[in-house]
């Protein structure tokens, strides 16, 4: 068998065809909540594999019984070895609802596998608070960054989170706070459809519920008033939401700037010269998909750009301490890249355009005359649309007011063809 690889494709060797995994969701009421189908299906398999939890729920198991291991990836690898044999594995609510049925089928073909999902963690939350689903925001907090909530805190929000443990609950509750959305209402949901099922309700403000259990989920709904921090659905952030040391694109030059990058849901971007990660961070922000990696050449920069995009709920910036050409070997190709530092060094344009893909998208911000001259010689040589942006601010003179102007920005966007 070839070597395992969490990204790899599904496999594709010959000779199954016909389905032998099985996956099943199953819920609280162990088999009492099954399908007659699903039964059948457990029952058939000569191994099934699960969480201890998983496994207990579905008690009484006539096959062996595999506990999935640590590191949870090690699990697939098992599956897979065992292609072609009946096997079963288990997995809570709907498996292919951030779930490991998606997982599983990355390396599996969909033709190899029948499942029987139950309802998901979603489904069963917004029954209990009588919640639309489809009006509902969905998030995993699961192994993952509790600030992925951020830009889903909006006003007259209703959100479903999946917890990472006891703890989640609570850690929401200081989060909105600190974001003056205290007044939002918290329900904690726990075992939902089984006997320990319990639901209670608090708001943020006053969170005390205690004794909160390792499976729940947290229902939010979101009370907003006039100075709460949230996050726009628009680019140009206020300046002042990123700590900086000077090393920022400003909030109109921001907003352009990423109007040309033109981010589509999923895609990659190089943000080259990250320095606060403004640019970075907007990019995710635009999609739950889309990621970034930002290069940054200075430790204390890059620990600051990690700190904004924490704060601002851009979990898919990735951050990496480097020089550029030399840090981009080993990156995935991108979508598109924005360079904002050290454009005045050839290399940098050379490594980045051959990097990036037929139809990516490629923009320089200039503030030097020697950066601009360069973008001209690379304007003259690949097309393109070339700009300069001229920005001033009101400011106060003495008792009165008066324009001030910021360095002129010298713009080269270009599409890869």
């Amino acid at each position: 068998m070839s070597s395992f690889s969490p990204n790899s494709e599904p496999e594709s060797s010959a000779p199954p065809r016909c389905p032998w995994l099985t996956i099943i969701g199953i819920g609280e009421d162990g088999r009492a909540g099954l399908s007659a189908a699903a039964l059948a299906a457990l029952d058939a398999a000569e191994l099934v594999i699960g969480g201890t939890r998983h496994l207990d729920l579905a008690a009484p198991l006539f096959a062996r019984t595999l506990a999935w291991p640590s590191p949870f990836s090690d699990g697939y690898k098992m599956v897979l070895e065992r292609r072609g044999q009946p096997t079963c594995v288990l997995a809570t609510g709907d498996p292919f609802h951030y779930g490991i049925g998606a997982e599983l089928a990355r390396h599996i073909p969909a033709g190899e596998i029948i499942s029987f999902p139950q309802p998901s963690a979603f489904s069963l939350a917004a029954a209990r608070m009588g919640w639309s689903l489809p009006d509902c925001d969905c998030v995993s907090l699961h192994g993952r960054a509790i600030e992925r909530i951020v830009p889903y805190l909006q006003p007259d929000a209703r959100i479903i989170a999946l917890s990472w443990d006891g703890t989640t609950p609570g850690k929401l509750a200081e989060l909105l706070k600190a974001r003056g959305l205290g007044t939002s209402t918290i329900t904690v949901l726990e075992a939902m459809g089984g006997s320990r099922e319990r639901i209670r309700s608090k708001a943020a403000a006053e969170f005390d519920i205690a004794e909160i259990a390792p499976l729940n989920s947290v229902a939010i709904e979101i009370a907003a008033v006039d100075d709460a921090r949230m996050i726009s659905l628009a680019p140009g952030l206020p300046d002042t939401w990123f700590e900086n040391d000077g090393q920022l694109t400003k909030a109109e030059i921001r907003a352009l700037t990423l109007a040309v990058l033109a981010p589509r849901a999923g895609e990659l971007l190089w943000d080259i010269g990250a320095g606060a990660g403004s640019v970075g961070i907007e990019w995710c922000l635009r999609h739950p998909r889309n990621r970034c990696i930002g290069i940054e050449e200075h430790a204390e920069r890059a620990e600051r750009a990690r700190r904004n995009a924490a704060e601002l709920g851009a979990t898919t910036l990735d951050i990496r301490l480097g020089r550029v050409p030399e840090a981009l070997s080993d990156l995935p190709s991108p979508d598109a890249v924005f360079i904002g530092g050290g454009a005045s060094e050839p290399r940098v344009f050379d490594a980045t355009w051959t990097a990036l893909k037929p139809g990516g998208r490629l923009v320089i911000n200039a503030v030097t005359l020697e950066t601009e001259t360069l973008l001209g010689t690379l304007h003259a040589r690949h097309g393109g649309l070339m700009r300069r942006l001229a920005l001033s601010r009101l400011d106060h003179i003495g008792s009165m007011h008066g324009w001030r102007a910021a360095m002129p920005v010298t713009q080269w966007a270009v599409t890869k063809q």
